[in-house]
């Protein structure tokens, strides 16, 4: 696929250059919790705008409803932007109506504006073709090339992902291509030992992965809500924690590969709250009315042993409910076994990324830290991608 190296050789200077990124950060408010997906995204911006181009960035921010919504728009991340940059960056208040347009127009070399949220428009996410294909020409008409630096949407068939690219000079981003390059190093001949340590809430969200990793790793270790499925497919008592029984044989059929490590202790609370009695109880023997929701301190000691001789790593999905205080733990004692590793280590994006910047970690101490959770775990199971399909046309 062409890439930003063969646009900018190409002279873009005066040229308006749609990038897609991804700029869905969490928010409180208009205060933004993690900027890791704006930082992602600069060396790409900031190689244009040295160009000589007009720089217009586009992305979605979480999933509004019917429309406009003032929780969902761009406006802080436009100004966090700016202040990355050291530069101006202009702020359409619509997508493609008369603000943007307005903007696009008149704004000089080298500087750079976001439009609104994408998926303020209809268009954005519409299963109709036709609908996407409408959206997508009056994008490209604001535009006479297209960048798309948001991996963590290219899994997505999306109007500006999957259609927009077909209309106009496509390349890839500085970030796609350096995610492709990390993932392709979990997926040809990866150096062994190879671990990979998943978490998050549902063992279905996880299946396909899973089953697309276990002949090619030689170490599983699970944690976090859909680790009780497994825990209860052994026979263990899992009292009020997640457990998704349509799911207990086909944790069995996995659990006979050998691989799977599972947590050996738990802590528990009856409900989740930043205040509430915890304690730590044997995995297989979690009482009714407790509810799991962080791995107990012997776990994290034997996760530590298990990935001590990794030398190729992959986690994706906190161990617990890391964003208050009693279950955090679990998840920071996870990390900081990652960060010893002699070898590559890879955290995949999503709460994961979220989880070692809340809990203070340097992220130099990783390998990579992907922008793309669901996106890093469809390519893992060998799924064609729409955005990625999009780039090689």
């Amino acid at each position: 696929m062409r890439n930003l190296d063969d646009l900018l050789a190409s002279g873009v200077r005066g040229n308006r250059v749609l990038v897609r990124a991804d700029l869905n950060v969490p928010l409180d408010g208009t205060v933004i919790l993690d900027d890791g997906r704006i930082r992602a995204v600069l060396p790409t911006v900031d190689a244009l705008r040295a160009g000589g181009a007009r720089v217009v960035v586009c992305s979605h921010l979480g999933r509004p409803k019917g429309g406009p919504d003032p929780k969902y728009s761009l406006a802080p991340v436009a100004a966090r932007l700016a202040e990355l940059l050291d530069a101006p960056v202009a702020f359409a208040t619509d997508t493609v109506g008369e603000s943007a347009r307005s903007i696009v127009d008149f704004m000089p070399d080298g500087n750079v504006a976001v439009l609104e949220n994408l998926r303020f428009n209809a268009g954005e996410t519409s299963k109709h073709d036709g609908e996407r294909t409408e959206f997508a020409r009056a994008l490209a008409a604001l535009a006479d090339s297209y960048v798309d630096d948001a991996f963590g949407a290219v899994h997505r068939k999306h109007a500006s992902v999957y259609d927009l690219p077909r209309l106009l000079p496509h390349y890839a981003g500085s970030l796609v291509l350096r995610e492709l390059d990390v993932l392709s190093r979990l997926t040809d001949e990866p150096e062994r030992p190879y671990a990979v340590v998943l978490g998050g809430a549902k063992v279905s969200d996880k299946l396909a992965v899973i089953t697309a990793l276990l002949p090619r790793l030689d170490t599983l270790l699970i944690g976090g809500g859909m680790c009780f499925t497994f825990l209860a497919a052994q026979g263990g008592q899992v009292g009020d924690s997640l457990l998704e029984e349509d799911q207990l044989d086909n944790c069995r059929g996995l659990l006979s590969s050998g691989k799977i490590v599972l947590p050996v202790d738990i802590v528990v609370a009856p409900a989740i709250a930043a205040d509430v009695t915890t304690q730590v109880v044997p995995a297989t023997a979690i009482p009714a009315g407790q509810r799991g929701l962080d791995i107990g301190p012997a776990t994290v000691d034997a996760f530590t042993e298990a990935l001590r001789p990794a030398r190729t790593v992959f986690w994706n999905g906190p161990m617990g409910v890391f964003e208050l205080a009693p279950f955090a733990a679990g998840t920071r004692g996870l990390a900081e076994a990652i960060t010893e590793v002699a070898g590559f280590t890879v955290v995949g994006g999503g709460d994961s990324a979220a989880a070692v910047r809340q809990l203070g970690f340097d992220e130099r101490a990783f390998g990579h830290i992907s922008t793309g959770g669901g996106a890093s775990l469809e390519y893992l199971e060998g799924k064609t991608l729409p955005g990625l399909a999009a780039l090689e046309d």
